[in-house]
């Protein structure tokens, strides 16, 4: 084959093996990994002078030093054999950057990676025993499907008769059987990506990296495909590694996911814990749809204990997070109140703890009903389920007044300062 026609995996060589026989063993460690980019030429003049704090690179929120771009920042995780981690963030955060320094596509600036137990810093891609799938598939559009999926163990001189057998095998396991003799041309983008999925798998690789490899699909595809990974996952036993900005992908993929923003993890986590008890302010606005609305609010104490005050309504604290803000000593102050669009509920203008607020849009949903209001000043999303409401609350339009409420249980503490969860 000319250079020319090399994919990307293919430059990677990466590792080959059957998807059918027993997974490996595959601990995979960070251990206070970070990477930097170098300055050059205009960047040089944009570094911090001495004595000033660091500049800050405004497109993608990435601290800028003395020695250049931070793009990732003291990352530290410990992936066990056989778990599906899931880094999400925005675009920018650092999340693809990780994930190809685990591939030995990019070098590692600071730190060590390790799998099972091994350090891996300055091992070649092709011996990490790695598979990677790419968002842009980077099939060769002049070979079949058969052919593209073949192709690397061709390289490795596999028996014939083992090719073919791994070949078939990934193609049943992906019910892709039917396209083996097409080129890619004539796929889907589903049916494509499919194809690069196959071309990992036939080689039975430690560690599974997959770089947001849905992100090309249309809504419905990427339901249907995110339904095949969690099957795929089930039929080989190996540590697979996914980086998405889709919170949803994260959510019903990851074992744990990792939330990161602008090069820092801001939490590590099963998805049921990141999004039942948020670390911070970030991570409860990025996980969750539509996201969690937040209100001014304040923290305040007495003899009885901590309460929360809100547009001059005083909000009720249950005993778990009395005990919490107890514990901690935690003091009277300003602080972000949050609560998910579905803890909140009509009620009575007269009912206690009831904020009133101003309908903006309605949106009926089917099942439930999208309410987009103003309260004190804010503007907020309320979820209802259709079937609790009359005609003539599912009819409110703009302009529309109404009273809301919401349990203690269901409200989440951030401090001002840092935004922390102060539970």
């Amino acid at each position: 084959m000319g250079k020319r026609h090399r994919s990307a995996s293919a430059e990677v060589g990466f590792a080959e093996a059957s998807p059918l026989t027993p997974g490996k063993m595959a601990t995979v460690s960070l251990k206070n990994v970070m990477k930097i980019y170098p300055h050059s030429g205009d960047q040089k003049k944009k570094k911090a002078k001495k004595g000033e704090a660091p500049v800050q690179e405004k497109k993608v929120n990435l601290q800028v030093t003395e020695r250049g771009v931070v793009a990732v920042q003291q990352f530290n995780l410990d992936i066990k054999d056989q778990e599906f981690i899931v880094l999400v963030g925005p675009s920018g955060c650092g999340k693809s950057t990780t994930l190809r320094m685990v591939a030995g596509l990019e070098e590692i600036s600071e730190g060590q990676l390790l799998i099972d137990g091994k350090v891996m810093n300055d091992v070649a891609p092709k011996d990490r025993d790695i598979a990677m799938v790419f968002q842009s598939y980077a099939l060769y559009p002049h070979m079949t499907v058969y052919e593209n999926m073949a192709f690397s163990l061709k390289l490795k001189k596999v028996p014939k008769d083992e090719i073919d057998r791994k070949v078939k095998e990934a193609a049943e396991i992906l019910d892709i059987t039917q396209y083996l003799d097409r080129k890619p041309k004539a796929l889907s983008g589903g049916q494509r990506q499919r194809v690069a999925i196959g071309r990992a798998i036939v080689r039975e690789p430690k560690v599974f990296l997959m770089d947001e490899p849905l992100s090309n699909l249309d809504a419905k595809l990427r339901n249907q495909m995110r339904a095949e990974i969690i099957k795929l996952r089930q039929k080989i036993n190996t540590t697979f590694i996914y980086v998405t900005h889709d919170q949803t992908e994260a959510m019903t993929l990851g074992d744990r996911i990792v939330i990161m923003r602008d090069g820092f993890i801001q939490q590590i986590g099963t998805p049921q814990q990141v999004f039942d008890h948020p670390a911070n302010l970030f991570v409860a606005g990025f996980i969750g749809t539509p996201q969690m609305n937040f209100f001014d609010a304040k923290l305040e104490k007495d003899a009885k204990g901590y309460y929360v005050t809100v547009a001059g309504a005083r909000m009720e604290l249950p005993e778990d997070k009395q005990s919490v803000l107890k514990s901690k000593n935690t003091a009277a102050q300003d602080i972000t109140l949050g609560i998910r669009p579905d803890h909140i509920m009509l009620c009575e203008a007269n009912a206690p703890h009831a904020l009133s607020a101003t309908v903006d849009v309605t949106e009926l949903m089917g099942a439930t009903i999208h309410m987009h209001v103003n309260v004190a000043g804010k503007d907020a999303i309320i979820i209802l389920p259709t079937i609790d409401l009359t005609g003539e609350q599912k009819s409110l339009g703009y302009g529309a007044k109404i009273n809301i409420t919401f349990g203690g249980n269901v409200m989440h503490l951030f401090s001002k300062a840092d935004e922390k969860s102060l539970l």
